[in-house]
């Protein structure tokens, strides 16, 4: 973080000394806190002096090291801070990391120099450079995560995920787009790489040496590399890298592949035919074996698919989203980010007040891709949707937690399982987020006749000053006012009241505008189905308030709900069903059963090492969300047709 002045600390203490040493009891000790001095110096928007020489090296398959040489040109002697980033752009929180930086050493003029780790900033690590050094060399190795527990698998076997922001150095005291960075990677023999970065000239082998760029360009650029490579030409300079622990999963039927140059296609069109970038680079990795992921990028996105997703698409609905969705953040959230968000080097803490613009339009925008496409059929679409509606329409967490204050929760959550999910929130700005676009698209359609819809917003907030891939930055004030634009209308009331307050109902305007009802049957919708085959799981949420794995273990339950009110909680085990051994289809028939009300369904539950009885009175059958439609063509239905 950075810390706050001595000057301000000191004036502080002395406001507060005589208050705080009053309550102190009398004979204990009152230490006075002596806060850390920053030396560190704040980055200022100037070129930096030189041009970072990188090269690592990636060919230690059978450990997963990475190791990393760099060239650093320094101005003068005196103390240099340098860091690996913390806070990166599409984390939206602090990073782990620094821990797996090992066997550090800094030379210069063929001497070794000592380096001390900032007790604070503790990416950082600060050298003391003598009088006649101009270049200080750096050499480590970073140490990638051999299991989950770990951290983000990036190393296999076949394949590895070369992110800059773990094997790259830059000096404190600079916008990092003003550090001019050449890199050089080296993979194992016979393995192709696929980047956004492009090589610079003569190669040799696996080794290659990219076009300068700025540090910022750098770290926005991660490479793929693998033993089975093929990529697909999707048009418009965009190209979809295919990396696989299976070389028949890298290839693409001609069926599928004219669905992901059509998401292409329509992607483009949703900002008006404007492209910020001058080509883009889909960097997906098929496996088991490396970390999940989807990241986005300004010229390309890092996503993993399952084995298979190829060859069985019709089966592998889940792995589809991730494309489009990715990609839209090439326009939403690289080119246009909140001002609080961005910053002007990886160690000053970013703000997300704004992500449900960032992330909440990118997943609408995803979803309208993926249907407009043919990625995935509208009523796969719509199933998707009504799960998701029903999700909050539910949501106790609402009663109490404004929209807005979820988008602190990649800091102060970290993306860890919650107890509570339903009652705490967790993320909300995504899929609350997509609903609430849907909304604003159904008022503007409806208040213009069908003549105009989202599609207009996006092509003024977005598409503007084609193949600018810097970032332009936007407040609450430019979100409105472009609505007013499109469509005038009160929009900071519309958006204060479902955003930045406490709303318990929840914005299903854009369904029922559009003639759908959300309604309930006994019977799931296909992807209820889907996620229950794929996960080996089945979904009580809308009924008993909870979901299962096959063993009978409980995922998250939803507060409030009837097996909240039983006592029940998230890793318990139902052990039976009645005198019957848990399936997920005998408690299906036990639910079925007690829809007169005269057959409770009674559960044994293991928590721990104790095992209790558990009855729950509950006849309202089986209860899953479908959406029915009534009525001609409303805003819903035009938003998901091709354009």
């Amino acid at each position: 973080m950075i810390r706050i002045s001595l000057l301000a600390a000191a004036a502080s203490s002395a406001l507060l000394s005589s208050t705080a040493i009053a309550q102190v009891p009398p004979g204990n000790s009152a230490p006075v806190a002596v806060l850390p001095v920053d030396t560190i110096p704040a980055a200022r928007d100037v070129p930096y002096p030189g041009t970072i020489r990188l090269f690592v090296d990636a060919t230690d398959v059978d450990h997963a090291i990475l190791k990393s040489r760099e060239l650093i040109p320094v101005a003068g002697p005196g103390p240099v801070t340098l860091f690996l980033p913390q806070w990166m752009p599409g984390h939206h929180g602090p990073r782990m990391g620094a821990d797996k930086m090992v066997d550090v050493h800094f030379y210069a003029n063929g001497r070794e120099l000592a380096w001390k780790r900032d007790p604070v900033e503790v990416f950082g690590l600060t050298i003391d450079v003598p009088a006649g050094v101009s270049e200080v060399e750096a050499r480590f190795q970073y140490v990638t995560p051999l299991s989950g527990d770990q951290g983000r698998v990036v190393f296999t076997p076949n394949m590895v995920n070369v992110q800059w922001e773990n094997v790259a150095l830059y000096p404190a005291g600079y916008y990092v787009r003003q550090i001019p960075v050449s890199a050089t990677l080296t993979v194992p023999a016979g393995w192709k790489m696929a980047t956004a970065l492009r090589p610079s000239g003569a190669n040799a082998g696996s080794t290659i040496t990219f076009n300068t760029v700025n540090y910022e360009v750098l770290e926005d650029s991660p490479v793929l590399a693998g033993r089975y490579f093929r990529s697909y030409d999707l048009g418009q300079n965009i190209t979809l890298n295919n990396v696989a622990d299976d070389p028949k999963d890298v290839n693409m039927p001609d069926d599928v592949l004219a669905k992901f140059r059509a998401m292409a296609d329509q992607e483009v069109k949703v900002f008006g035919g404007t492209k910020h970038f001058d080509h883009y680079d889909f960097l997906n990795m098929i496996s088991d074996d490396i970390g999940g992921i989807g990241l986005e990028h300004h010229r390309s996105t890092e996503i993993s698919s399952d084995p298979g997703f190829f060859g069985d698409y019709a089966n592998h609905e889940l792995d589809r989203n991730v494309f489009p969705h990715e990609f839209t953040h090439s326009w939403d959230g690289k080119y246009r980010r909140g001002a609080d968000l961005w910053t002007p080097d990886y160690r000053v803490p970013m703000r997300d007040s704004l992500l449900w613009v960032y992330e909440g339009q990118t997943q609408f925008w995803g979803t309208v891709v993926e249907a407009r496409s043919g990625m995935s059929t509208k009523q796969e679409i719509l199933d998707r949707l009504a799960v998701t509606a029903s999700s909050y329409a539910t949501l106790p967490g609402r009663k109490w937690r404004p929209l807005v204050d979820t988008t602190n929760d990649p800091i102060i959550q970290q993306r860890k399982p919650n107890p509570w999910g339903s009652e705490q929130r967790s993320e909300d700005y995504y899929n609350e987020g997509l609903l609430i676009w849907a909304d604003v698209n159904a008022i503007i359609d409806q208040g213009t006749g069908g003549r105009k819809g989202i599609d207009d917003f996006a092509h003024a907030f977005f598409g503007m000053r084609p193949g600018d891939y810097g970032e332009l930055t936007y407040t609450f004030d430019d979100v409105v006012n472009t609505l007013n634009q499109v469509y005038p209308y009160d929009w900071r009331t519309y958006l204060t009241k479902r955003v930045y307050e406490v709303n318990p109902e929840a914005p299903l305007g854009g369904f029922t505008k559009s003639g759908y009802a959300l309604v309930y049957t006994d019977q799931p919708n296909k992807w209820i189905e889907r996620l229950a085959k794929e996960r080996k799981t089945a979904d009580f949420a809308d009924s008993l308030g909870f979901g299962t794995k096959s063993d009978g273990t409980l995922g998250s339950v939803r507060w409030d709900s009837i097996a909240f009110n039983a006592k029940l909680r998230g890793g318990d085990q139902i052990l039976a069903v009645g005198d019957q051994a848990y399936s997920n289809d005998a408690l299906k028939a036990a639910v079925t059963a007690n829809k007169d009300g005269q057959h409770p369904i009674r559960l044994t539950v293991k928590r721990g090492k104790a095992i209790k009885t558990v009855t729950l009175n509950y006849s309202g059958g089986l209860r899953y969300p479908h959406f029915v439609k009534s009525g001609g063509p409303g805003p819903l239905d035009r938003l998901l047709t091709a354009r």
